[in-house]
């Protein structure tokens, strides 16, 4: 029985030493996806590594709560796509979110996230503490001329506005959105049309910006999306727990 009963610690430790391994692998990954700016993956790989309480203790809750918080950043810096509303839908119905706002790093991402998953405008007052809290290489100004952050919230905020209007002068949209002027609006409403992000058309003449309802169910497209990247998340998670044990 002693021997079984060794036997079985010696498992043990070498099955959490294992899932420790694996877990910082993944936050590795997670951090390089994060530095070299590609954010929906890291947005992906840190939420799926803050849920790693449900399968393993070798991580302290508070720390999970950061991968939650640094989850919800990436999220907010990825390109509008309906990959990017999949990732907001996940952290949006984790029942931690509300935890974040006790944590001064990310006491906005939870109002924030909130409003980006519900299709409402974000205003740029709104991003101030949001913006403090980021990293370097999450504040670099891109060939457009804007910072990570107004390009998402700015792409975000033209989706939200399409639900709102049919049509609407670029000078008026730069106002509301409060972030840039008006010809930039327009570039990034042109790059959102060509890359299929955004349904609409431009009146270059009369600066204008015409919005185009989709003929596709969006919203039952999207909930089909949730259910498959629920699904994975799950699977992900089982083929973790079966490696480590």
């Amino acid at each position: 029985d002693n021997d079984n009963d060794g036997e079985h610690n010696k498992k043990n430790k070498t099955d959490e030493q294992t899932m420790t391994l694996l877990l910082r692998y993944k936050s590795t990954y997670a951090r390089i996806l994060d530095a070299n700016r590609k954010f929906l993956q890291a947005a992906t790989k840190y939420h799926d590594l803050s849920t790693a309480y449900l399968y393993t203790d070798a991580i302290e809750e508070d720390d999970l709560l950061v991968m939650l918080g640094k989850a919800i950043t990436c999220a907010i810096l990825s390109p509008n796509s309906a990959q990017r509303q999949r990732v907001l839908g996940l952290v949006y119905k984790d029942e931690r979110l509300q935890q974040l706002d006790s944590i001064p790093e990310f006491q906005s991402h939870s109002s924030i996230l909130t409003k980006m998953y519900l299709n409402r405008i974000v205003q740029k007052t709104e991003l101030e503490q949001f913006e403090s809290s980021l990293a370097d290489h999450q504040k670099a100004i891109m060939a457009d001329g804007l910072t990570i952050v107004e390009r998402g919230v700015l792409e975000h905020n033209m989706v939200a506005v399409s639900h709102l209007y049919t049509s609407i002068y670029f000078s008026q949209l730069g106002e509301l959105l409060g972030v840039i002027d008006g010809e930039k609006a327009e570039k990034v409403a042109a790059k959102m049309i060509t890359d299929g992000s955004l349904s609409g058309s431009i009146d270059e003449m009369e600066g204008l910006l015409y919005f185009h309802p989709s003929d596709k169910d969006e919203s039952s497209l999207l909930r089909w999306d949730e259910t498959i990247t629920a699904f994975c998340g799950q699977l992900n998670k089982v083929t973790d727990a079966v490696r480590a044990s």
